[in-house]
Protein backbone atom coordinates (compact mmCIF):
# COMPACT_ATOMS: atom_id res chain seq x y z
CA UNK A 1 0.00 0.00 0.00
CA UNK A 2 1.66 3.28 -1.35
CA UNK A 3 1.50 6.25 1.40
CA UNK A 4 -0.46 9.30 0.10
CA UNK A 5 -1.34 7.49 -3.52
CA UNK A 6 2.20 7.59 -4.21
CA UNK A 7 3.99 5.15 -5.72
CA UNK A 8 7.32 3.55 -4.91
CA UNK A 9 10.11 6.33 -5.38
CA UNK A 10 12.48 3.76 -7.50
CA UNK A 11 13.00 0.90 -9.10
CA UNK A 12 14.79 -1.79 -7.09
CA UNK A 13 18.13 -3.44 -7.92
CA UNK A 14 17.86 -6.81 -9.55
CA UNK A 15 18.93 -8.54 -6.27
CA UNK A 16 20.72 -8.61 -3.09
CA UNK A 17 24.00 -10.40 -2.30
CA UNK A 18 23.52 -13.26 0.39
CA UNK A 19 25.58 -11.17 2.80
CA UNK A 20 22.99 -8.23 2.24
CA UNK A 21 20.37 -10.62 2.78
CA UNK A 22 21.86 -11.42 6.10
CA UNK A 23 22.85 -7.67 6.89
CA UNK A 24 19.34 -6.61 6.43
CA UNK A 25 16.95 -9.46 7.79
CA UNK A 26 15.14 -7.41 9.83
CA UNK A 27 13.97 -5.06 7.12
CA UNK A 28 13.04 -8.08 4.46
CA UNK A 29 10.56 -9.24 7.18
CA UNK A 30 8.62 -6.02 7.64
CA UNK A 31 5.17 -6.10 5.72
CA UNK A 32 5.86 -3.23 2.87
CA UNK A 33 9.36 -3.28 2.47
CA UNK A 34 10.78 -7.11 2.36
CA UNK A 35 13.03 -8.25 -0.30
CA UNK A 36 11.72 -5.53 -2.75
CA UNK A 37 11.69 -2.30 -0.38
CA UNK A 38 15.02 -3.09 0.20
CA UNK A 39 16.13 -3.77 -3.12
CA UNK A 40 14.73 0.04 -3.40
CA UNK A 41 16.85 1.20 -0.76
CA UNK A 42 20.01 0.18 -2.47
CA UNK A 43 18.93 1.84 -5.82
CA UNK A 44 17.86 4.54 -4.30
CA UNK A 45 20.43 7.64 -4.58
CA UNK A 46 20.29 10.63 -1.80
CA UNK A 47 21.57 13.94 -1.25
CA UNK A 48 21.94 15.29 2.33
CA UNK A 49 22.83 18.73 2.37
CA UNK A 50 24.68 19.04 5.70
CA UNK A 51 26.62 16.59 7.61
CA UNK A 52 26.74 18.82 11.50
CA UNK A 53 23.10 17.97 13.90
CA UNK A 54 20.80 16.67 11.60
CA UNK A 55 22.65 15.21 8.88
CA UNK A 56 24.60 13.03 11.05
CA UNK A 57 22.04 10.68 11.96
CA UNK A 58 20.32 10.92 8.90
CA UNK A 59 23.72 9.86 7.10
CA UNK A 60 23.94 7.18 10.05
CA UNK A 61 20.69 5.74 9.92
CA UNK A 62 20.25 5.70 5.83
CA UNK A 63 23.52 3.97 5.40
CA UNK A 64 22.81 1.15 7.88
CA UNK A 65 19.27 1.29 5.99
CA UNK A 66 20.87 -0.23 3.04
CA UNK A 67 21.06 3.26 1.00
CA UNK A 68 23.17 2.20 -2.11
CA UNK A 69 24.65 5.89 -2.78
CA UNK A 70 24.95 9.10 -0.22
CA UNK A 71 26.14 11.94 -1.84
CA UNK A 72 27.05 14.81 1.35
CA UNK A 73 27.78 18.81 0.92
CA UNK A 74 29.20 20.84 3.71
CA UNK A 75 32.19 23.35 3.22
CA UNK A 76 32.68 23.32 6.90
CA UNK A 77 35.36 21.62 9.09
CA UNK A 78 34.62 19.73 12.75
CA UNK A 79 34.63 21.86 15.55
CA UNK A 80 35.39 20.28 19.01
CA UNK A 81 31.89 22.08 20.02
CA UNK A 82 30.09 20.28 17.31
CA UNK A 83 30.80 17.15 18.99
CA UNK A 84 28.21 17.45 21.77
CA UNK A 85 25.57 16.70 18.91
CA UNK A 86 27.18 15.41 15.43
CA UNK A 87 27.55 12.13 16.00
CA UNK A 88 29.00 11.40 12.99
CA UNK A 89 32.16 12.85 13.78
CA UNK A 90 34.95 11.68 16.69
CA UNK A 91 37.18 13.73 18.66
CA UNK A 92 40.07 13.21 16.20
CA UNK A 93 38.37 14.29 13.11
CA UNK A 94 38.61 18.47 14.82
CA UNK A 95 39.40 20.59 12.08
CA UNK A 96 38.86 18.10 9.27
CA UNK A 97 36.43 18.77 6.76
CA UNK A 98 33.16 17.58 8.22
CA UNK A 99 32.34 15.67 4.52
CA UNK A 100 35.51 13.18 5.02
CA UNK A 101 34.89 12.72 8.19
CA UNK A 102 31.62 11.75 7.60
CA UNK A 103 32.23 9.76 4.57
CA UNK A 104 34.76 7.82 6.64
CA UNK A 105 31.89 7.19 9.44
CA UNK A 106 29.72 5.63 6.38
CA UNK A 107 32.25 3.49 4.44
CA UNK A 108 33.39 1.90 8.61
CA UNK A 109 29.52 1.07 8.20
CA UNK A 110 29.20 -0.14 5.40
CA UNK A 111 32.31 -0.40 3.06
CA UNK A 112 29.84 -1.48 -0.09
CA UNK A 113 27.56 1.48 -0.11
CA UNK A 114 28.80 4.40 -2.61
CA UNK A 115 29.61 7.89 -0.85
CA UNK A 116 30.34 11.10 -2.91
CA UNK A 117 31.29 13.93 -0.14
CA UNK A 118 31.54 16.99 -1.56
CA UNK A 119 32.84 19.87 0.64
CA UNK A 120 31.39 22.71 -0.88
CA UNK A 121 28.27 25.23 -0.17
CA UNK A 122 24.73 23.93 -1.63
CA UNK A 123 24.44 27.78 -4.04
CA UNK A 124 22.39 28.31 -6.62
CA UNK A 125 25.05 27.78 -9.34
CA UNK A 126 24.80 23.68 -8.06
CA UNK A 127 21.47 23.16 -6.62
CA UNK A 128 19.94 22.32 -9.42
CA UNK A 129 22.02 19.94 -10.59
CA UNK A 130 22.46 17.81 -7.50
CA UNK A 131 18.53 17.96 -7.07
CA UNK A 132 18.04 16.61 -10.45
CA UNK A 133 21.19 13.57 -9.65
CA UNK A 134 18.96 12.34 -6.83
CA UNK A 135 16.08 10.40 -6.09
CA UNK A 136 15.79 12.37 -2.81
CA UNK A 137 16.95 15.53 -0.99
CA UNK A 138 17.69 15.44 2.84
CA UNK A 139 17.47 19.28 3.83
CA UNK A 140 19.46 19.45 7.13
CA UNK A 141 21.03 23.25 6.17
CA UNK A 142 21.32 25.85 9.23
CA UNK A 143 20.23 28.78 7.89
CA UNK A 144 17.33 30.06 6.08
CA UNK A 145 18.35 30.95 2.68
CA UNK A 146 19.72 27.38 1.98
CA UNK A 147 16.07 26.13 3.16
CA UNK A 148 14.64 28.14 1.00
CA UNK A 149 17.17 27.04 -1.72
CA UNK A 150 16.24 23.77 -1.32
CA UNK A 151 12.57 24.44 -1.47
CA UNK A 152 12.86 26.28 -5.22
CA UNK A 153 15.31 23.76 -6.49
CA UNK A 154 13.34 20.71 -5.58
CA UNK A 155 9.81 22.89 -6.94
CA UNK A 156 11.52 23.25 -10.05
CA UNK A 157 13.25 19.92 -10.11
CA UNK A 158 10.45 17.83 -9.31
CA UNK A 159 12.74 16.35 -6.42
CA UNK A 160 11.42 15.31 -3.22
CA UNK A 161 12.32 16.82 -0.17
CA UNK A 162 12.28 16.39 3.20
CA UNK A 163 13.56 19.29 5.63
CA UNK A 164 13.81 19.29 9.67
CA UNK A 165 15.05 22.28 11.25
CA UNK A 166 16.21 22.41 15.39
CA UNK A 167 16.59 25.19 17.89
CA UNK A 168 17.22 24.51 21.59
CA UNK A 169 14.43 22.48 22.43
CA UNK A 170 12.18 22.09 19.72
CA UNK A 171 12.22 20.64 16.09
CA UNK A 172 10.19 20.50 13.29
CA UNK A 173 9.77 17.82 10.27
CA UNK A 174 7.82 17.94 7.31
CA UNK A 175 7.53 16.61 3.18
CA UNK A 176 7.65 18.15 0.02
CA UNK A 177 6.80 16.25 -2.86
CA UNK A 178 6.52 18.63 -5.76
CA UNK A 179 3.10 17.86 -7.54
CA UNK A 180 1.75 16.20 -4.88
CA UNK A 181 0.82 18.62 -2.08
CA UNK A 182 2.37 22.03 -0.52
CA UNK A 183 5.69 23.33 -0.40
CA UNK A 184 7.56 25.19 2.17
CA UNK A 185 6.55 28.27 0.55
CA UNK A 186 2.63 27.68 1.06
CA UNK A 187 4.01 27.40 4.39
CA UNK A 188 6.32 29.60 5.06
CA UNK A 189 6.19 32.22 2.17
CA UNK A 190 8.96 34.80 2.69
CA UNK A 191 12.76 34.04 3.60
CA UNK A 192 13.14 35.50 7.30
CA UNK A 193 16.15 37.87 7.61
CA UNK A 194 19.42 36.05 7.73
CA UNK A 195 19.90 36.82 11.56
CA UNK A 196 16.22 36.84 12.53
CA UNK A 197 16.28 33.83 14.86
CA UNK A 198 19.50 33.42 16.52
CA UNK A 199 21.78 30.09 15.15
CA UNK A 200 22.65 27.05 17.67
CA UNK A 201 25.67 29.12 18.25
CA UNK A 202 24.14 31.89 20.17
CA UNK A 203 21.03 30.45 21.32
CA UNK A 204 22.15 26.68 21.79
CA UNK A 205 20.27 23.04 21.36
CA UNK A 206 19.74 19.81 22.88
CA UNK A 207 22.17 17.23 21.82
CA UNK A 208 19.87 14.38 21.42
CA UNK A 209 16.89 16.96 19.84
CA UNK A 210 19.33 16.23 16.69
CA UNK A 211 18.83 12.32 17.23
CA UNK A 212 15.30 12.36 17.48
CA UNK A 213 14.74 14.97 14.41
CA UNK A 214 17.33 13.07 12.53
CA UNK A 215 15.63 9.94 12.54
CA UNK A 216 12.29 10.88 11.60
CA UNK A 217 13.94 12.89 8.55
CA UNK A 218 15.39 9.78 7.92
CA UNK A 219 12.04 7.35 8.20
CA UNK A 220 10.45 10.13 5.90
CA UNK A 221 12.77 9.17 3.18
CA UNK A 222 12.65 5.74 3.74
CA UNK A 223 9.05 5.44 3.23
CA UNK A 224 9.15 7.59 0.42
CA UNK A 225 11.47 5.07 -1.50
CA UNK A 226 9.63 2.38 -0.48
CA UNK A 227 6.42 3.86 -1.56
CA UNK A 228 4.91 3.14 2.50
CA UNK A 229 2.98 4.59 4.92
CA UNK A 230 1.91 8.58 4.91
CA UNK A 231 4.80 11.01 4.78
CA UNK A 232 4.40 14.09 6.14
CA UNK A 233 3.13 15.54 3.10
CA UNK A 234 0.99 18.69 4.11
CA UNK A 235 1.80 18.34 7.51
CA UNK A 236 4.42 20.02 9.66
CA UNK A 237 5.56 17.33 12.85
CA UNK A 238 6.65 19.42 15.77
CA UNK A 239 8.03 18.02 18.76
CA UNK A 240 8.50 20.06 22.44
CA UNK A 241 11.69 18.26 24.21
CA UNK A 242 11.08 19.97 27.24
CA UNK A 243 7.50 18.89 27.66
CA UNK A 244 7.86 15.63 25.74
CA UNK A 245 5.29 16.21 23.01
CA UNK A 246 4.25 15.78 19.48
CA UNK A 247 1.95 17.82 17.74
CA UNK A 248 1.52 17.83 14.05
CA UNK A 249 0.34 21.18 12.18
CA UNK A 250 -1.64 20.65 8.47
CA UNK A 251 -1.18 22.78 5.68
CA UNK A 252 -2.56 23.18 2.24
CA UNK A 253 -1.19 24.73 -1.24
CA UNK A 254 -1.45 28.32 -1.21
CA UNK A 255 -3.80 28.92 -4.68
CA UNK A 256 -2.84 32.26 -4.62
CA UNK A 257 1.06 31.75 -4.20
CA UNK A 258 3.24 32.12 -7.51
CA UNK A 259 4.70 29.28 -8.55
CA UNK A 260 8.92 29.24 -8.48
CA UNK A 261 9.94 30.06 -12.04
CA UNK A 262 13.82 30.47 -11.20
CA UNK A 263 16.34 31.12 -8.24
CA UNK A 264 16.54 34.55 -8.08
CA UNK A 265 15.13 35.65 -4.97
CA UNK A 266 16.58 33.03 -3.31
CA UNK A 267 19.95 33.60 -4.84
CA UNK A 268 19.99 37.55 -3.20
CA UNK A 269 19.15 35.76 0.39
CA UNK A 270 22.07 33.26 -0.28
CA UNK A 271 24.60 36.26 -1.37
CA UNK A 272 23.27 38.25 1.46
CA UNK A 273 23.98 34.92 3.81
CA UNK A 274 27.13 34.63 2.63
CA UNK A 275 28.48 37.64 3.08
CA UNK A 276 27.45 38.20 6.93
CA UNK A 277 28.37 35.01 7.82
CA UNK A 278 24.67 33.91 9.14
CA UNK A 279 24.44 30.56 8.39
CA UNK A 280 27.66 29.64 10.18
CA UNK A 281 28.15 32.14 13.40
CA UNK A 282 27.75 35.44 11.66
CA UNK A 283 26.45 38.54 11.77
CA UNK A 284 24.09 40.65 9.45
CA UNK A 285 23.21 43.75 11.35
CA UNK A 286 23.61 46.79 9.30
CA UNK A 287 25.16 48.53 13.03
CA UNK A 288 28.19 50.36 12.30
CA UNK A 289 31.59 47.96 13.06
CA UNK A 290 35.22 47.90 13.35
CA UNK A 291 37.49 45.06 12.12
CA UNK A 292 39.66 43.66 14.59
CA UNK A 293 43.01 44.82 13.01
CA UNK A 294 41.67 48.24 12.51
CA UNK A 295 40.91 48.98 16.34
CA UNK A 296 44.50 47.49 17.55
CA UNK A 297 46.11 49.43 15.14
CA UNK A 298 44.76 52.51 15.16
CA UNK A 299 45.67 52.97 19.03
CA UNK A 300 42.55 54.76 20.00
CA UNK A 301 41.06 54.65 23.41
CA UNK A 302 38.35 52.34 23.42
CA UNK A 303 36.08 50.72 26.01
CA UNK A 304 36.01 46.75 24.69
CA UNK A 305 32.48 44.95 26.19
CA UNK A 306 32.49 41.70 26.04
CA UNK A 307 28.69 40.22 26.33
CA UNK A 308 29.48 36.72 25.85
CA UNK A 309 28.41 34.08 29.00
CA UNK A 310 30.33 33.56 32.02
CA UNK A 311 31.72 30.13 30.33
CA UNK A 312 32.93 31.67 27.26
CA UNK A 313 35.36 34.07 28.75
CA UNK A 314 36.92 31.20 30.44
CA UNK A 315 37.77 29.30 27.26
CA UNK A 316 39.37 32.50 26.10
CA UNK A 317 38.93 36.72 26.20
CA UNK A 318 40.52 39.47 24.74
CA UNK A 319 42.74 41.44 27.33
CA UNK A 320 41.39 44.34 29.05
CA UNK A 321 37.77 43.52 27.51
CA UNK A 322 35.00 44.32 30.55
CA UNK A 323 32.17 41.74 30.77
CA UNK A 324 28.72 42.90 30.73
CA UNK A 325 26.33 39.54 29.37
CA UNK A 326 23.83 40.49 26.74
CA UNK A 327 20.84 39.37 28.81
CA UNK A 328 21.91 42.42 31.48
CA UNK A 329 22.00 44.63 28.43
CA UNK A 330 18.52 43.35 27.38
CA UNK A 331 17.48 43.59 30.34
CA UNK A 332 18.70 46.98 31.68
CA UNK A 333 19.17 48.84 28.04
CA UNK A 334 22.34 51.65 28.79
CA UNK A 335 21.86 51.35 32.51
CA UNK A 336 23.66 47.71 32.25
CA UNK A 337 26.73 50.01 31.72
CA UNK A 338 26.54 52.15 34.40
CA UNK A 339 29.32 50.41 36.65
CA UNK A 340 31.47 50.19 34.19
CA UNK A 341 31.08 53.81 33.01
CA UNK A 342 31.40 54.90 36.54
CA UNK A 343 34.75 53.16 37.33
CA UNK A 344 36.59 54.11 34.12
CA UNK A 345 35.02 58.04 34.55
CA UNK A 346 36.95 57.61 38.31
CA UNK A 347 39.69 56.66 36.58
CA UNK A 348 40.05 59.75 35.49
CA UNK A 349 39.25 58.41 31.53
CA UNK A 350 36.54 59.75 29.21
CA UNK A 351 33.98 56.82 27.81
CA UNK A 352 33.09 58.27 24.17
CA UNK A 353 34.09 55.28 22.44
CA UNK A 354 32.40 51.46 23.07
CA UNK A 355 33.14 48.53 20.94
CA UNK A 356 31.42 45.53 21.84
CA UNK A 357 32.25 41.89 20.96
CA UNK A 358 30.78 38.54 21.16
CA UNK A 359 32.15 35.47 19.57
CA UNK A 360 31.03 36.20 16.15
CA UNK A 361 29.36 39.25 15.96
CA UNK A 362 25.51 38.49 16.32
CA UNK A 363 24.81 39.39 20.28
CA UNK A 364 27.31 42.60 19.93
CA UNK A 365 25.54 43.65 16.85
CA UNK A 366 22.06 43.16 18.79
CA UNK A 367 23.59 45.28 22.10
CA UNK A 368 24.66 47.79 19.98
CA UNK A 369 21.03 48.25 18.50
CA UNK A 370 19.62 47.94 21.97
CA UNK A 371 22.03 50.31 23.47
CA UNK A 372 21.88 52.69 20.66
CA UNK A 373 18.73 54.00 21.32
CA UNK A 374 19.86 55.44 24.81
CA UNK A 375 23.36 55.99 24.21
CA UNK A 376 24.48 59.43 25.35
CA UNK A 377 25.44 62.28 23.00
CA UNK A 378 28.61 62.20 21.97
CA UNK A 379 29.52 58.00 22.66
CA UNK A 380 30.31 56.32 19.11
CA UNK A 381 29.21 52.31 19.89
CA UNK A 382 30.44 49.87 17.17
CA UNK A 383 30.16 46.29 17.38
CA UNK A 384 33.87 44.29 16.61
CA UNK A 385 33.21 42.59 13.54
CA UNK A 386 33.78 38.38 13.64
CA UNK A 387 33.58 39.08 17.28
CA UNK A 388 36.49 37.12 19.29
CA UNK A 389 37.06 34.35 16.80
CA UNK A 390 38.42 37.25 13.80
CA UNK A 391 40.26 39.10 16.23
CA UNK A 392 41.78 35.70 17.34
CA UNK A 393 42.43 35.24 13.40
CA UNK A 394 43.54 38.49 12.98
CA UNK A 395 45.52 39.89 16.16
Amino acid sequence: MTGAGLPPLVEPVEALSREEIERYARHLSLPGIGLEGQRRLRAASVLVIGAGGLGSPVLSYLAAAGIGSLTVIDDDVVESSNLQRQIIHRGADVARPKVDSAAAALYRLDPTMRVRPLADRLSPDNALELFASHDIVIDGADNFATRYLSNDAAELTGTPLVWGTIFRFAGQVSTFVPGHGPMLRDLFPDIPEADSVPNCAEGGVLGVLCGTVGAAMATEAIKLICGIGTPFIGRLLRYDALDGEYSTLRFSPDPDRPPVTDLAEVAAACAATASSGAGSDGAGSGVEEIDPAEMTDSGAQVLLIDVREDWERELSSIPGSVHVPLALIREQGWDALGGVIDEVNESGSVVDDLVIHCKSGVRSAEAVGILSATTPGGVRLRSLAGGIDAWAAQV
